[in-house]
């Protein structure tokens, strides 16, 4: 599978490219084609694999276009529901410099319990970690995101021209 992989996948990725415009997309197409073979640990004996790898791939791509038509995109009036009309995009800004400041860990967990609504037990089974371990690095994390978010509100109050 690795020699069919190194063989006809730069050519497979370009024909994928060619359907989709899209080299990521292509890609993923290309990797779930493996992926699948891999799954099914043999494959039946085929003519031309080279023929197969090609419509598996087309196959692939066809099927995620079908997947992406049925989405159906929400109204603005449904994502004024997701959205707060005194949104503070200065302080989101802030908050999103806070997190990507914090350990992966910390980060994960944070995002996790808050943004995906998580326990800290749930937290715990998805990070695969003890949901103390979870909670510790939770606290961890607001405390950090408390200094970094204070330490911001000074640098702004010191940087008008009136403070």
């Amino acid at each position: 599978m690795e020699a069919w992989y190194h063989q006809h996948g730069a050519a497979l990725l370009l024909f994928g490219i060619a359907l989709t415009g899209d080299p990521g997309r292509s890609q993923d197409a290309l990797h779930q084609v493996f992926l699948r073979l891999l799954d099914q640990r043999r494959v039946e004996p085929v003519a031309d694999i080279r023929t197969y790898l090609f419509t598996a791939l087309r196959n692939s791509i066809l099927n995620e276009v079908k997947r992406r038509s049925r989405d159906v995109p929400m109204d603005a009036e449904e994502t004024a529901l997701f959205e707060s009309p005194n949104r503070d995009y200065v302080e989101e800004l802030s908050l999103r410099r806070a997190l990507a400041k914090l350990p992966d860990d910390q980060r994960q967990v944070t995002v996790l319990h808050i943004w995906g609504g998580l326990t800290f037990a749930q937290t715990a089974e998805v990070l695969g970690i003890n949901a103390n371990t979870a909670a510790a690095r939770y606290r961890y994390a607001l405390t950090k995101l408390r200094e970094s978010l204070s330490a911001r509100r000074e640098e702004d109050v010191h940087a008008r021209p009136d403070g």
